[in-house]
């Protein structure tokens, strides 16, 4: 599916209305989007199910070829992702020399883009970035920065384009962990590990491995993807994001410390300030995936706005 997307009009002016109607259970956002309305709380409300009709996050069902394939693309990703493949690919895309181009034109580049690693997911890119950012911008009307970095977070999924260099699915998307240390056994489909070399590595397969008790996350290296490729993409184009949009940026896919509490011995302080934004964050991120679209147009005027308020106009890639 290809969701066309026009070029934005300078003189469009934006409604800031979040909420244009009301159900009994459910709010309907700008760009007519479905929220779930919580009975108790008036704010969003995490569904049970997925549009699939199954539970969020379920890699155990193995029924379907679907299943199959997010379980092979785990295999994969789990013996790939050595420590020294993500110095390797840190060291070749940290050159941000593949493109200039702006927010918005990244956004549109992803129309394309099916996650596989994904269970819950097989609209493009674009509605999701959409679904989350409303989401959040109805229940955070004040954080513009988060209605942003919600936006934004998986723009490095670009990784997957040829102008990009075509990486394989196992090394842009799917859940996170850390490289230089032991692979701990929160990770999803944990017994693939056992194929990759890293794990007879005496440097790697201990608790802390080549960091320290409490070093911060910042000196830790994580496996590469789009997470820490749109972490490198925001930071030297010199964003102005407060540190917990960048912080949700690169760990939003890293499940074993925001969902499992994996790996806290190496967070530090500013950490877990970080991490509380990211638990807000992660209830959109995974939650608003629907199979009910966004009109791009309505709401494009308004996150223009954000991208040219926290961000150059072109950034390098």
């Amino acid at each position: 599916m290809t969701i066309l997307v026009e070029h934005f009009v300078s003189d469009s002016r934006v409604d800031e209305k979040k909420v244009i109607e009301e159900r009994d259970d459910e709010l309907v956002l700008d760009g007519g989007f479905v929220v779930p309305k919580s009975k108790e709380t008036d704010a969003f409300d995490a569904p049970d199910m997925n549009f699939l009709g199954h539970s969020f996050r379920d890699y155990e069902n193995g029924e379907s070829e679907r299943q199959q394939g997010v379980e092979e693309f785990y295999r994969m990703q789990h013996i790939h992702q050595t420590y020294d493949f993500v110095k390797k690919m840190r060291k070749e895309y940290g050159k941000l020399n593949k493109m200039e181009m702006s927010i918005w034109e990244c956004c549109e580049l992803l129309n394309n883009v099916v996650d596989e690693s994904d269970p819950d997911l097989d609209e493009p890119q674009i509605q999701h970035l959409l679904q989350t950012a409303e989401a959040i911008r109805r229940d955070y009307p004040d954080e513009d920065w988060l209605h942003l970095t919600a936006l934004i977070h998986d723009l490095g999924k670009v990784l997957l384009l040829p102008e990009f260099g075509g990486l394989p699915q196992w090394a842009v998307v799917g859940d996170t962990f850390p490289v230089g240390c032991t692979f701990d056994s929160a990770n999803i489909h944990h017994k693939y590990f056992k194929g990759n070399p890293d794990i007879n590595n005496p440097k790697y397969n201990t608790k802390n491995g080549i960091y320290s008790e409490g070093c911060g996350l910042d000196n830790v290296l994580m496996s590469w993807g789009h997470d820490d490729y749109m972490y490198l993409v925001a930071k030297e184009n010199g964003t102005t994001l407060p540190h917990a949009g960048l912080f949700i940026i690169r760990y939003h896919s890293f499940y074993p410390l925001h969902k499992a509490g994996a790996y806290t011995h190496l967070m530090n302080d500013e950490d877990r300030d970080d991490l509380k934004w990211l638990h807000v964050f992660n209830k959109y991120d995974l939650y608003s995936k629907s199979k009910v679209l966004v009109d791009v147009e309505q709401v494009k005027p308004y996150y223009i706005s954000l991208i040219n308020k926290y961000f150059p106009a072109k950034l390098k890639w």
